[in-house]
C-alpha cells in the first residue's frame, strides 16, 4: 500500500514573490508519478504571477511530456522545456 500524498511534506509553504525551483526529484517522487504531478501544480499555485517556477521532474519517470504537458495545457500559464539533468531529470520552467 502507498503512502498518502497527504503525507508527504509539500514542496512549498509559501508563495514564492522571484522564480524559484520546486524540486520533484526526491525519492518519494520516483515511485509515485501522481505525487509529482500534484506538487507540480501546488507548485505553479505558489508562485507569483510575473515569475517563474522551475519544475525538476523525477528521471523514472521519463521526459514530462507524457505526463505534466497535459496537466500545464489546463492551467493559465505558459511553459518552456529547458533541459535534462545530468542525474536524468527533466526541467520544466513554467511562467505564471
Amino acid at each position: 500500500m502507498g503512502v498518502s500524498h497527504d503525507d508527504v511534506e509539500p514542496v512549498t509553504d509559501r508563495v514564492h514573490e522571484g522564480s524559484w525551483s520546486a524540486n520533484l526529484e526526491k525519492p518519494k517522487h520516483a515511485d509515485d508519478r501522481e505525487l509529482v504531478v500534484a506538487q507540480a501544480v501546488d507548485a505553479v499555485d505558489h508562485t507569483a504571477e510575473g515569475t517563474h517556477v522551475n519544475l525538476v521532474t523525477h528521471a523514472t519517470h521519463g521526459h514530462p511530456e507524457s505526463y505534466l504537458y497535459p496537466v500545464l495545457d489546463e492551467l493559465d500559464v505558459e511553459y518552456r522545456y529547458v533541459e535534462q539533468c545530468g542525474c536524468g531529470g527533466h526541467v520544466v520552467r513554467v511562467f505564471v
